[in-house]
């Protein structure tokens, strides 16, 4: 019987330091090359979707996983290596104590060698602000356009994809603040050129989105894209233990613990069945209004399930399995959601049908938002008890 050499593999787990950069390394200290599958996961923050997080490390195929971040240690390390069950080479997460770091050979080739790159939560304008323009976003671009690298983020690790991004440049912002002035100096929508990523143009994602409550401010955030830019403005969201995990087809798979929480994904676009679709009023200082009688915003909510089988296709912005299609939109500062029909792009023009039928009538409110008598010749705005909301004006 032939004998076969005995090989040892030597794992190391050790923290190294410098005065610009913290590193925390697990695993083999021998790099390995693999064929990564490629791929973005997004997650929403709070506690990472292990389901998700196995379908990232399944990307790497094998390979070196190196987390990014400017704040924090080591606790992706062990997480990432063996608790999941899914094979990888080594884990690494490096800490960035300063803008200095972006320019060290070291940091350069890891980015280099990594088949995986997770941006952890954190302040999204560090990684900005750290990143940008240096080499680090030049040597990631590098790798996912040549090597084929999965990346992805939690939290503000999730906030820097997209071609426009919210840069919190000047802390963060609540949906009443950013609602009630869409020019707010909080409200900082950028689109130098940072991941640039193909499949996520023209869009800007958030997260945390039901912790708190930050539907009202991705409206405006797509609305400012629309305004500012002339983009046609799209959103990615995710609630908290939620994440949205996109295929090198364009394909975006959910992924949660719904039934048993409720973990959702959203997918906005402006509604292509409305011409001239743009805000009636964004100005600043003054409460935004994009309405369109209720339908100025087609979103796609998802829940999020252990298997991801629920998904969204990016390529078409149509077409999903598992989801429901709603109508936001937004009056004098305020939000409004409601059930809707599929979106259909090729739909020339948008027919107001009267969709109340018996639904029980439960406010009706001027163009200000405020409580209102049903009057001649006034624009009023009818709150049915299923959320449908009508635009009416009765002409004496």
């Amino acid at each position: 019987m032939k004998k076969l050499p005995l090989l040892f593999f030597f794992l190391y787990s050790f923290t190294s330091y410098s005065q610009s950069y913290t590193s925390y390394f697990t695993g083999n200290i021998d790099d390995t090359i693999t064929s990564p599958l490629g791929g973005i996961c997004l997650m929403g923050g709070a506690t990472e979707d292990d389901n998700a997080m196995k379908w990232f490390l399944e990307q790497a195929n094998g390979g070196d996983i190196l987390i990014l971040r400017t704040s924090g240690s080591d606790g992706y390390n062990q997480y990432l290596y063996n608790q999941l069950g899914i094979n990888v080479n080594s884990v690494e997460s490096i800490v960035f104590n300063n803008p200095s770091a972006s320019n060290l050979n070291y940091i350069h080739s890891k980015i280099l060698q990594a088949e995986a790159i997770w941006f952890a939560g954190g302040n999204q304008w560090n990684y900005i602000s750290y990143w940008r323009d240096t080499p680090i976003d030049s040597l990631i671009r590098h790798g996912v356009n040549t090597r084929n690298i999965v990346i992805g983020g939690t939290s503000a690790g999730m906030a820097i994809f997209g071609e426009y991004y919210f840069s919190a440049e000047n802390g963060t912002v609540t949906s009443s603040t950013a609602l009630n002035n869409p020019y707010h100096s909080k409200v900082k929508i950028d689109s130098a050129k940072f991941l640039d990523i193909d499949i996520l143009q023209d869009i800007v994602t958030d997260t945390h989105y039901d912790d708190p409550d930050r539907k009202g401010r991705h409206i405006v955030f797509m609305s400012r894209m629309l305004t500012d830019y002339n983009s046609d403005a799209k959103g990615i969201a995710c609630d908290e233990y939620t994440a949205v995990c996109i295929d090198t087809n364009g394909i975006a798979r959910v992924y949660g613990g719904y039934p048993t929480y409720d973990d959702n994904a959203y997918f906005l676009r402006i509604n292509c069945e409305i011409s001239s679709n743009i805000p009636e009023n964004i100005t600043s200082s003054i409460p935004l209004t994009w309405d369109h009688s209720g339908q100025a915003i087609k979103v796609y909510k998802i829940k999020g399930i252990s298997t991801g089988l629920n998904s969204f296709d990016l390529n078409t912005w149509e077409d999903g399995t598992g989801g429901v299609w709603e109508n936001w939109s937004v009056l004098n500062g305020l939000l409004f959601e409601s059930i809707s029909n599929p979106i259909n792009c090729n739909s020339t023009g948008i027919y107001l049908e009267d969709q109340t039928g018996s639904n029980k009538l439960t406010k009706v409110i001027d163009v200000l938002g405020k409580d209102a008598e049903r009057e001649n010749n006034q624009t009023l705005f009818y709150i049915y008890d299923d959320g449908t909301v009508e635009k009416k004006i009765i002409i004496e």
